[in-house]
């Protein structure tokens, strides 16, 4: 008998939960087969089979939250791994990432359905058999899942576990809470020159990061509170929080001041959609060196935000609106755009961060 065991997924993530078994005991299962869906923070993962055999058993059940290297499934004694299709540790050698598939897959019930479904039936308390499914080849969607769904539970008092990305934001939030040092600067930017309801208000505030970046890279950085060390970045590698239904998730846009208007506008696009379908890979997850809220989208003005350690701001941007400001005839409206430049007093000076929301003001008020 061998034991096939989680392997490190990467990016440092140190467990992960069982979504759905693609196999049962018994099962025959060839190399690079999919044999288990995990979801981490903020993505689901289908791991392979690392070599071909039959299942003795399973060693976890779905639900269970495991470490890297917990022990998972159990095979019959057979052929020996193929050594390039191994991602776990059938005994204890060193392991790769497994990438995410976020194509529909068939369980052990015949169900045909993304993990990434089979994750958000199981948030909903839904059973996939009794499911109508509308996609291609009798594939279950979210959209059935949605359907299928009874309403959310209303009865005062009711409890639930924090699973997957609600569980990932209170243990980051409660980090940050016992970690930073958070200080804010609000100010607002005069967009009436650019302003639509239709402007791309989004690659505006990335393009003004990238400006108050280049006027105060502090800002742009990583702090190690117990090293007493900062870590500079000259590449703006920038956190997008994007709001789901199941929480906020942070995938990470990679060199913002290298792109222009148009590839700024497909990659946040591109990001948003796989954040949404969750096949987000863990990679595009981890990283960032500075965060936008663009939380006007939704509702508000200003807000003192949340600083995920190791980076050391966050820009939030509020709702735009006309406000009467002062003119040659006494006053005009204008079309004016909130920011909140929240930052960790520890390692940033007020003068650094004001800098910061100068420069990124300055870009926002430019007519192009």
């Amino acid at each position: 008998m061998t034991r096939f065991r989680l392997p490190d997924l990467g990016e440092g993530l140190q467990e992960a939960e069982i979504v759905v078994w693609h196999v049962a005991a018994g099962d025959h299962v060839v190399a690079d087969q999919p044999l288990v869906s995990v979801e981490t923070e903020k993505a689901v993962v289908e791991v392979p089979s690392p070599q071909s055999g039959r299942i003795a058993r399973l060693l976890v059940k779905v639900g269970d939250r495991v470490p890297v290297g917990a022990e998972l499934v159990e095979f019959e004694s057979g052929p020996h791994p193929d050594a390039g299709a191994v991602v776990g540790d059938l005994k204890s050698a060193p392991t790769a990432p497994a990438p995410a598939r976020p194509a529909a897959t068939s369980g052990p019930e015949g169900i045909r359905a993304a993990p990434a479904v089979r994750a958000f039936a199981r948030e909903r308390g839904v059973d996939l058999r009794r499911v109508q499914p509308t996609g291609p080849e009798g594939t279950i969607t979210r959209e059935d899942v949605g359907r299928a769904a009874a309403p959310m539970p209303e009865k005062p008092g009711a409890r639930e576990p924090l699973r997957g990305v609600r569980r990932s934001m209170a243990l980051n939030m409660a980090r940050a809470h016992a970690a930073v040092a958070p200080a804010t600067l609000f100010d607002r930017a005069d967009v009436e020159r650019w302003y639509t309801p239709a402007a791309d208000v989004t690659v505006r505030l990335i393009r003004a990061i990238a400006a108050g970046a280049a006027a105060s890279p502090a800002l742009n950085a990583w702090f190690d509170g117990a090293a007493m060390e900062r870590q500079l970045h000259a590449q703006v590698d920038l956190g997008i929080a994007v709001d789901t239904e199941s929480g906020l998730i942070v995938p990470v846009l990679r060199d913002v001041g290298g792109k222009d208007v148009a590839a700024l506008r497909a990659a946040v696009d591109r990001l948003k959609s796989a954040v949404r379908d969750r096949s987000v890979q863990p990679s595009e997850l981890r990283g960032a060196t500075i965060t936008l809220s663009n939380f006007g989208t939704l509702a508000g003005r200003f807000a003192a935000l949340a600083i995920v350690p190791p980076q050391v701001a966050i820009l939030g941007a509020g709702r735009a609106a006309p406000e009467a400001v002062p003119a040659q005839a006494g006053a005009a409206f204008r079309h004016m755009l909130p920011l909140s430049l929240t930052f960790d007093h520890r390692v940033i000076t007020g003068g650094e961060a004001a800098r910061f929301l100068k420069a990124a003001i300055e870009d926002l008020e430019r007519p192009q």
